[in-house]
Order: C-alpha cells, then structure tokens, then sequence
C-alpha cells in the first residue's frame, strides 16, 4: 500500500520536475496538441499562363502599371489608335485608351494572381491648354483628386508609354486653371505607391 502511494506521489513530482526542466532547455510545455495549419499562401504576381482575353483584341501593344501586394507591377493591354492620326492625336488617344484600361476591371486570370486597381472609370484626357507645355496632358480629374495609389498608376503607366516623350516623366494637369506638374516614375514609387508619391514640379515656363 505504502508503495504504490509513494510511486504515485513519485509520478507527481515528475510533472512539474519535467516542466521546469522543458523551460530551462527553452521548450514550451503544454498539455493542448498544437496545430498551426498550413502556411499562409503567397500572392504570385504574375500570371501562370498568357492573359488570352487581352491577346485576343487587335490593337497598338502597350504595358499598364496594376497593384499586387503594395507595390505596382506590368500587365500586357492593347489599345485602339485610328490609322493616320496625328501626333498630337495620336498622344491623346493612347493617353485614353492606357487610363480606360487602368479603370477595367481586372481578368479572372489576374484576379487569381492578386492584381487590383485603384483607377476609377470615367477619367478623360484633354489636349494642352494656351501656355502648358506641348506634352501636357488634362486629366478631367485633378491629379491632387486621385489616391495616391491610383496617381502611381497613372503617372507611371503614361511615362512608359507612347502618351509620353519616354523619358521616365509625364505632364499632367487637371480640369481647373492649375499650372500643370510634371510627374517621376521611379523605383521608389513602383515599390510603394501607397506610401511614395511620384515626385513632381511646376512646369510653367517650360
């Protein structure tokens, strides 16, 4: 009798001696199984197989800036430019046709992917006004209006496009008498559009 009590208490004495010596080795005791599950997927940021429902229209090929994660990466568009416009023509329809494709909704393709935008439908672009600069485009949005999500897009999607002179900036200006800024596409504001605004300055007298 005396045995098996003492054995029992023998027992007891193990479970907190066992403890103590888990957390000196820096194990966590515990007495509930641990499942932690499966590890949180990723989100890929690109698209597994080409975007067959934007191959499929006929256009000028162009690239436009979309948000996965926090940062801005490229997808493939096309847009419609009528045969024997003008430069100057020409400029306005590729600006309109970057920013309807900015404001589409993307492809299930690219939904599964994680790419978003914060582009609204309904912007128009505008040719310059009397004293801006040749490359100016009007936004019937002010620019200082959009998210700053949805102005990295814009004004990075412009600067690498043929709405643009190509050399990394574009000129913007809105629907009011304000003096038109050009706008940076760079590292910074590709990485962290939510954050990093594109750097701009007043173009006036350019």
């Amino acid at each position: 009798m005396r045995t098996a009590r003492g054995a029992a208490v023998s027992r007891l004495l193990a479970v907190p001696a066992l403890a103590v010596l888990l957390a000196g080795c820096g194990i966590r005791a515990t007495e509930v199984p641990t499942n932690f599950g499966p590890a949180p997927s990723r989100v890929q940021c690109s698209l597994s197989e080409p975007d067959v429902s934007a191959q499929a229209a006929r256009g000028l090929p162009v690239q436009v800036f979309l948000l996965c994660g926090s940062s801005l990466v490229t997808v493939d568009r096309t847009v419609r430019v009528p045969e024997g416009a003008a430069d100057s023509e020409r400029r306005l329809l590729v600006a309109q046709g970057l920013l309807d494709q900015l404001a589409a909704p993307p492809s299930t393709a690219e939904k599964e992917a994680g790419y978003s935008t914060d582009v609204r439908g309904g912007i128009t672009v505008g040719k310059p006004r009397p004293g801006d600069p040749d490359d100016t485009l009007r936004l019937s949005t002010a620019p200082s209006g959009l998210t700053s999500y949805a102005l990295a897009q814009i004004v990075c999607t412009f600067s690498d496009s043929a709405a643009a002179e190509g050399d990394g900036s574009v000129v913007l200006g809105g629907p009011g008498a304000e003096s038109p800024r050009r706008y940076e596409c760079t590292d910074e504001v590709r990485a962290r559009p939510g954050s990093t605004e594109p750097p701009s300055k007043d173009v006036a007298g350019e």
